[in-house]
């Protein structure tokens, strides 16, 4: 008998005891450990996988070792990643705040953060606890202090203090993106059964990635149970409360990077033995399962939760479990920020039925070019077959720019491809969602409604923290912003009148909405204001609105425009004169541009391409646009 099979039958067992002993009252519970006596924590956490386990009626998967845990814990059928991609997702973890109220929602970035803002391993190591790593990190935020007791791969519970309670993750990488796509691979399973979603073309690359995809969720399966195993044999299974979970969707194209369910949706399992029963959620069942709405950012104050120590205020997600749990929250929030090279800014949130999408840059199309995401062959087939002319819709839509709007009904439609925005039976609950994404971008102040440039600059001129520029109202007035990206993005021409105010603003990021606005609209929007535009790429002494006004002008200007946008855009995009976000922007202008940019590419090939006073991870990213 394999070792995933004798670690099942050990879960079996305890799953047969636990259900047949009868549950105390929480009160109880807690009366009986009065001694003090505090949980160790355990997550054991991997990468790229959506809910394509046996547990959640994935009859493709082989999980028998996760899906035997799920039979002695409590299954979440709603859990949101919050990001669609590792490092934000990972951040939002850490702090327990989202990106976007801490500007770190844009891919591999980094920004300071207050220093009363501590992650929460300090926080509780603060409480006595022995705090491990193994061992990705891969944060957008610098923290005040050190973080973890160890942070490695030799990080492991074992090496605390007798007697000391432990916070450990281990976290496998063997379903990471990188690996659904490493050649040669013989497949483990039929790739002819493997399930292929709606909008992916049915072609034998697109099977094998999907049915290799599983294949990585075999050989992470087996790790975990290896895992559990571990901690059982050590004696420590009745002292470990469990988490096992995802850091965002599946890495295959349209899952990884976008704020779908596809792309948030993720595994979450939770395990508590019964000496710490007290502290389960309040609809724990041993081997149940949950509709209770959770994402990345309730974790944070879940933990100190659980230690018994009461979430601090700044804190954003609300605890699932302990002794200060929480009501369930009634909404999922999601977010996508810069993706790499690639700018792009897209918000939504579910209800757990529903899910509402706003683009904020509609005229970009989903499937916008990234070196990293198009070495997986289902991306290469997948453009190539559309630039052939040989998809129909919903295959076609990845490749197409966006509607300012999606709605969609997850439980009719689970791929989602069939926009519900103009039912006329849906406007009730579509009106609901766009309110409750309004409310939580004022409640949480979301700084990305400012360009990243912008944000930058605001809070470089203020001395403060982005965080903290963004919580001052007269250096980032939210409302009046937010509202303008909302006119500026809609596509509706009688709005243009709107955006004609907001080019003479005082604030440049409302004369910036107001060209994009222009860009959204095309040709028309352009032959209206073309004055205007002009004078926004003469006369802003802004770069992130200078480069806007390039871009529209030179799409749809006269070859005097033209000539004046490559000007501009040649001055702003050298890095290590305007700094790693202003060149990231106007590079990607230049590269909407196409070949009418053709002029100015010999001097992209002859720049520097980072900027030496911007973190490294900043400087990642222009060298991946230039020729």
């Amino acid at each position: 008998m394999s070792d995933g099979n004798l670690t099942r039958r050990r879960f079996l067992k305890a799953s047969l005891l636990a259900a047949g002993s009868p549950l105390v009252s929480r009160a109880a519970s807690a009366a009986e450990n009065n001694n003090g006596e505090r949980p160790n924590i355990l997550w054991l956490t991997c990468e790229d996988i959506g809910p394509h386990l046996g547990c959640y009626g994935d009859d493709y998967a082989d999980s028998p070792n996760v899906d035997a845990f799920a039979e002695i814990a409590l299954r979440y059928d709603m859990a949101w990643s919050n990001a669609p991609v590792c490092a934000p997702a990972r951040t939002t973890i850490i702090t327990g705040v989202y990106p976007t109220s801490t500007g770190s929602e844009h891919m591999r970035s980094m920004v300071d953060v207050p220093e009363f803002l501590q992650f929460y391993p300090q926080l509780l190591r603060e409480q006595g606890y022995y705090c491990t790593n193994n061992v990705k990190t891969d944060y957008n935020v610098s923290a005040h202090g050190e973080v973890w007791d160890e942070s490695s791969n030799q990080a492991h519970w074992r090496n605390r203090a007798p007697g000391q309670p432990f916070f450990a993750i281990f976290n496998d990488t063997q379903s990471h993106e990188s690996q659904l796509r490493t050649r040669p691979h013989e497949l483990r399973r039929d790739k002819d059964e493997a399930p292929v979603p709606s909008y992916h073309p049915d072609t034998p690359e697109v099977r094998h990635d999907w049915a290799q995809y599983y294949d990585t969720i075999q050989d992470m399966d087996a790790w975990f149970g290896e895992k559990l195993a571990e901690l059982e044999e050590a004696g420590l299974m009745e002292d470990t409360i469990v988490f096992f979970y995802g850091d965002h969707g599946s890495g295959m194209p349209r899952h990884k990077r976008w704020p779908y369910n596809s792309g948030l949706h993720v595994p979450f399992i939770v395990y508590v033995p019964e000496k710490f029963r007290h502290l389960a959620p309040a609809d724990y069942a041993p081997g149940g399962a949950t509709g209770r709405l959770v994402s990345f950012v309730d974790l944070a104050p879940t933990l100190l939760s659980i230690i018994g120590a009461e979430p601090p205020e700044w804190m954003q997600g609300s605890a699932f479990m302990g002794a200060h749990e929480a009501e369930p929250e009634p909404y999922l929030f999601g977010f996508r920020g810069r993706m790499d090279e690639r700018l792009d800014r897209v918000r939504s949130v579910s209800d757990g039925r529903y899910i509402y999408v706003r683009n904020y840059m509609p005229h970009l199309i989903y499937g916008q070019y990234l070196g990293y995401m198009w070495q997986t062959p289902t991306t290469q087939v997948w453009e190539d077959l559309y630039k052939a002319g040989e998809l129909e819709p919903p295959q076609t839509y990845f490749w197409e720019p966006k509607p300012s709007e999606e709605f969609y009904d997850l439980e009719t439609d689970p791929d989602e491809v069939h926009n519900l925005v103009d039912s006329a039976e849906h406007q009730t609950k579509l009106n609901e969602l766009r309110e409750a994404l309004k409310n939580h971008a004022l409640a949480i102040r979301d700084v990305g409604f400012l360009a990243e440039a912008e944000m930058h600059r605001r809070a470089q001129e203020a001395g403060v923290s982005i965080y903290e520029m963004a919580h001052d109202p007269d250096r980032y007035p939210l409302e009046r912003i937010r509202e303008m990206a909302e006119a500026a993005t809609l596509r509706d021409m009688d709005l243009l009148d709107r955006l004609r105010e907001g080019f003479e603003d005082s604030d440049p990021a409302i004369r910036y909405w107001a060209v994009v606005g222009v860009r959204v609209r095309g040709q028309e929007a352009f032959d209206a204001l073309t004055e205007e535009v002009r004078a926004r790429l003469a006369e802003d002494d802004n770069p992130s609105v200078r480069i806007a006004a390039a871009e529209v002008l030179g799409l749809h200007g006269t070859e005097d425009d033209l000539e004046n946008a490559l000007g501009a855009l040649t001055e702003l995009a050298p890095p290590d004169v305007n700094g790693a976000y202003v060149a990231i922007a106007a590079v990607n202008a230049i590269d909407n541009l196409g070949d009418k940019a053709d002029p100015i590419r010999p001097m992209l090939a002859e720049m520097p391409t980072e900027d030496p006073s911007a973190p490294g991870r900043a400087n990642d990213y222009v060298h991946r646009l230039v020729p």
